[in-house]
This record gives C-alpha cells, sequence and structure tokens, in this order.
C-alpha cells in the first residue's frame, strides 16, 4: 500500500510540473545552454569558497556550508559546467555545544574556505572555524565516508599543497600570507614564515598553491564585494613573489567583483578558474572563467573582462545536463544530500521511517524563537536564469498531533528572516506569518492538513545578475497558504531579504517544529516541492 502510495505522489508531481510549463528554458535552472555554450554564474545558488581539482575524468568542487550539517559538501563533475551532489564530508560537528543550539549559536561562523586536494589515492579537505581551529577530512573516495581530524594549529582561508619532493605545506592568513611546512599528520614542523603582505589593499586571503612550469603560484583574493584576484609567482616556495591582477571585473552583472577560488588544468590542456561572486539575498555564486598564459602569468576571462555566456570547457567529449535536486517527496530512508540542518541533527528527533512517504519533526526543547529552534531543515535557494521568475517552495503540512504552543512551519531564514507557519494555542490552529520575530498575521484554521508557500523574489538582485543593471541587492519574499493546495490566500507582509554576514549563507528555505510551552509534539511533512512563478 505505501509502496503504490509514493507511486502516486511521484505520478502527481509530474502532472504538477508538466503543468508549471513545458519550455525548460523559460525556467532554467542551470548554465548549461545545450549547444555548446554555459552561462555564468556556473551554479545560480549559495557554494561559496570554491575550490576545485582533477582527479581522473572527474572534477571535485568543495565549497563553504558554515553551521549547517550535514556540511563540508563535495559536488563532482565531468565537464566543469553540469555539477551534481557527491558528498557532505561532516554528517556532524561535535567539537561545540554551540552547533547543538545548546545555549549558544555559530551562525555566521564554522566550517569555510575548505582547500581540497588529492595525494598518493586519498583526497584531503583542511578547513579551519574561527572558534574551534583547524581540521582536517581524508576518505579514498570522495563519496566518503570521511574521517574527521582536529589540528593543532588552526590554518585561516588554507592552500594545502603537496610538493614534488614529498614535502607538504599549507599557506594561510589574512593580508599577511604565511607558508607552514607540516608532517604527514599534518602537524607543524616549521615555524611560520611571513612570504607576503597585501598591498593593494587589505584583505588579502583566500590563498591557493600550485606548482606550474616550475614556479610557485599563490592564487589569492583582496575580498569584498568588489573583489581582486591576484597570482602571486615565485621559484621558491617563500618567496619573495611578484604580485599580478589576473582580473578586476567591476562591469555590473553576474560577475561584479567576481574572487576567491581555484586555477583549473583540463584533460586536454585548457586551463580555466572558478571563482565566485557575492551575489546578494541567495547567497554567493560560483562563475566559470577561461584562463589564458600571458608571460606565465594565468590571466582570467577575455581581454581583461568576465564571461557571461561563453563556450563550455574542453575536457574530450559532452555530458549531459544536471540540475541540482531541490523538491523532495520523502519516499526514501534517507534525506536527499541538498538538505542540512541549522544545526547539529538529532537522529532521534526526526523520521522518514514513523510515517513512510512524510518527514516527521518532533520537539526538541523550548525555545522563544526559530533562530533558537532545533530540528530546522534548510536548503539553498537556487536563482532562475532569468529576472521575471521567482523561485517557489510549497510544502503540504499535516499538524494534528501538535502540543500547545508548538509552531511548525515553512521558513526562508537569513537576517532577517521570516516564516508562515500553524500555531496550536489551546485546542484552536492559527496559521501565522512572522517576519523577523514579529507576529504580523494570524488566522484560525479548522484543518489538520495545510499547503504552505514562500515566493522568493530575487528583485533587484535579478536584475543585477541577469540583466547587469546594478549592484546586487535585497530580494523579497511573499508567502501565501491553501487548504486545497489550489486556491492560495496570501498572508502578512514581504520579508525584505538581504545577504547578512551575521548568518554569512544565501537566504535559505526552511522546514521546521519547534516547542514554545512543553514537549512531545510531532508534524508530518509530505513533501516539499520547488517551482517558478512569474513575479
Amino acid at each position: 500500500m505505501i509502496k503504490n502510495l509514493n507511486n502516486i505522489k511521484i505520478i502527481l508531481l509530474m502532472i504538477i510540473l508538466s503543468s508549471v510549463g513545458n519550455n525548460l528554458f523559460a525556467q532554467k535552472l542551470h548554465s548549461d545552454n545545450g549547444d555548446g555554450t554555459f552561462t555564468n554564474p556556473v551554479i545560480a545558488a549559495d557554494f561559496p569558497d570554491p575550490d576545485v581539482i582533477l582527479v581522473d575524468d572527474t572534477y571535485y568542487m568543495v565549497t563553504t556550508t558554515m553551521f549547517v550539517f550535514p556540511g563540508v559538501t563535495v559536488i563532482k563533475s565531468k565537464d566543469l559546467v553540469n555539477w551534481e551532489y557527491c558528498s557532505n564530508a561532516v554528517p556532524r560537528f561535535d567539537f561545540s555545544p554551540c552547533y547543538n543550539l545548546n545555549g549558544c549559536k555559530r551562525y555566521g561562523h564554522g566550517q569555510w574556505a575548505t582547500s581540497i586536494k588529492y595525494n598518493k589515492g586519498k583526497f584531503y579537505l583542511l578547513f579551519v572555524t574561527l572558534d574551534e581551529g583547524g581540521f582536517i577530512c581524508s576518505s579514498e573516495k570522495a563519496e566518503g565516508p570521511w574521517e574527521i581530524k582536529k589540528l593543532p594549529k588552526a590554518f585561516y582561508d588554507a592552500g594545502l599543497f603537496f610538493d614534488e619532493d614529498g614535502r607538504i605545506y599549507v599557506a594561510h592568513g589574512y593580508n599577511e600570507i604565511r607558508m607552514t611546512e607540516v608532517d604527514e599528520n599534518f602537524a607543524p614542523i616549521s615555524n611560520d614564515s611571513l612570504i607576503y603582505v597585501g598591498d593593494i589593499r587589505k584583505g588579502l586571503e583566500g590563498t591557493h598553491v600550485y606548482k606550474i612550469n616550475g614556479y610557485y603560484y599563490l592564487y589569492c583574493t583582496y575580498g569584498g564585494l568588489d573583489g581582486i584576484q591576484v597570482a602571486l609567482r615565485s621559484n621558491n616556495i617563500y618567496g619573495p613573489y611578484e604580485q599580478k591582477i589576473v582580473i578586476s571585473e567591476k562591469t555590473h552583472g553576474p560577475n561584479f567583483g567576481i574572487h576567491q577560488g581555484a586555477l583549473i588544468k583540463t584533460q586536454t590542456g585548457e586551463w580555466w578558474t572558478m571563482l565566485f561572486v557575492d551575489s546578494g539575498p541567495f547567497g554567493r555564486f560560483p562563475s566559470l572563467q577561461p584562463v589564458t598564459w600571458i608571460d606565465g602569468w594565468p590571466m582570467v576571462g577575455v581581454d581583461g573582462k568576465a564571461v557571461v555566456t561563453y563556450k563550455k570547457p574542453n575536457v574530450g567529449k559532452d555530458y549531459p545536463i544536471k540540475i541540482f535536486p531541490t523538491s523532495d517527496e520523502f519516499n526514501t530512508h534517507k534525506l536527499g544530500m541538498q538538505w542540512g540542518w541549522n544545526h547539529n541533527p538529532d537522529s532521534a528527533k526526526w523520521s522518514l521511517l514513523e510515517n513512510p512517504g512524510s518527514l516527521r519533526l518532533k520537539t526538541v526543547k523550548v525555545v522563544d524563537s526559530l533562530q533558537k529552534a532545533q530540528n530546522t531543515l534548510t536548503q539553498r535557494m537556487f536563482a532562475y536564469y532569468s529576472d521575471t521568475l521567482a523561485s517557489v517552495g510549497t510544502t503540504e503540512l499535516n499538524f494534528k498531533n501538535m502540543k500547545d504552543g508548538d509552531i511548525a512551519g515553512l521558513a526562508v531564514f537569513q537576517d532577517p528572516y521570516a516564516y508562515i507557519g500553524i500555531k496550536k494555542i489551546k485546542n484552536k490552529k492559527y496559521v501565522i506569518m512572522v517576519n523577523n520575530g514579529k507576529m504580523i498575521d494570524s488566522s484560525e484554521v479548522k484543518v489538520d492538513k495545510i499547503y504552505l508557500k514562500a515566493n522568493a523574489i530575487y528583485g533587484t538582485g535579478a536584475a543585477d545578475i541577469f540583466t547587469g543593471n546594478a549592484p546586487a541587492g535585497t530580494g523579497s519574499a511573499l508567502f501565501s497558504y491553501s487548504v486545497d493546495n489550489k486556491n492560495f490566500t496570501k498572508i502578512g507582509d514581504e520579508l525584505k531579504m538581504r545577504f547578512s554576514l551575521k548568518i554569512f549563507t544565501g537566504n535559505k528555505f526552511c522546514l521546521f517544529n519547534y516547542a514554545t510551552k512543553e514537549l512531545g509534539g510531532y508534524v508530518d511533512f509530505n513533501w516539499f516541492r520547488t517551482s517558478a512563478e512569474k513575479i
């Protein structure tokens, strides 16, 4: 019976998706244009601080997830354009109670600026957290499982490097870049040698290390909204280094301020770079750029300008278009890799098995706001390659087993945040809209199942990114509900989305359930689906 119900859900989803529109490119969620070209951003979602390597015929990219777990996301590609999830290297991070939202939090902190390398049959991920220090993850397969180990020393914005003679180095630092030799356990065996001080402006960081044609290259950024990407080079790993600006893009649009990332050589000998752009409320988007070597320097883009639409990398053959999963029918025994919690997951408080075909969220502790709530399940928002489409998240919520004071629903989370949800007050249930902690609207409902919708409108950001009118700005989100999944009623006011460094990740869709009075309640999310709607 359960299998039949799940099949019915899949058929209904296919009907819904087909009714949204038959023209895939009208709702384009991928950068591959299908004609041998691609359009930046190469991924229109929050995959910041990219580092990329090629192993055999597969490219692997690691990005920053900060406080979200499972996290330290690794994705993979055959052609540098079409990417898919590979693994979340760190299922949970048990190095501070703050990752459990236990009296403290790690919003805006956690894992970032990871360096990925492959050496002697093993993958390595080196990263730092500002509060807990340095960590190394290792695995024989990028798909995992990964082993994590705390290091005796923290390396800020680290660039791991295995030299040809077997020695291992880490370049690290902010503005003052230092080089440290480490042993096979990644413990320092030398002093931190100062090798370069940023002299264009403050903020030289994000260092990655390469050895190319006898030169050591430090590929770094002067970060910020108007980022500058530079290369430093020397014939000695300890310097002295000379510096060259390889891209400083100030054209408003999808590449404004492009910076921080990796140099990549394809199987056919082409050179590319994966950098990122601060792209407004949806986060920081990766941008793929061609590299031309001029007088021994890796110059980015074409004639000093970053490309928007350009021919795809030549990797020796063609590969199919890939689209990241976003919708979820909750029909399997584990969550898809697009999902991550705002904290360490508590496996006893959620289930895909207790009510098969649904995600059950139980209350974990009594709190007074969503920011403090456990059992907040999140995923990235993806922007459409259009300035006329909103990214929409819709979910079906069964809430008949809530306790007094419980609140469950669908949020758009950053700082500020907002949500639509159900709150039980004594024996009555209300659909409510809360904007940044303030109750805006409420309406009593007489049902036990409801459909909740959030329309995330990139707003001025969409025009910035896809038409190049202005620097990326704010977006907005609107909320609505339905009892039949056909006729939706707007509720509350508009959330003015922003990208705040207090959170430091892009706005995310969230499914949540928390208690304000007592424990013991639970809700079931039958599905979560994303779609596009005209603005």
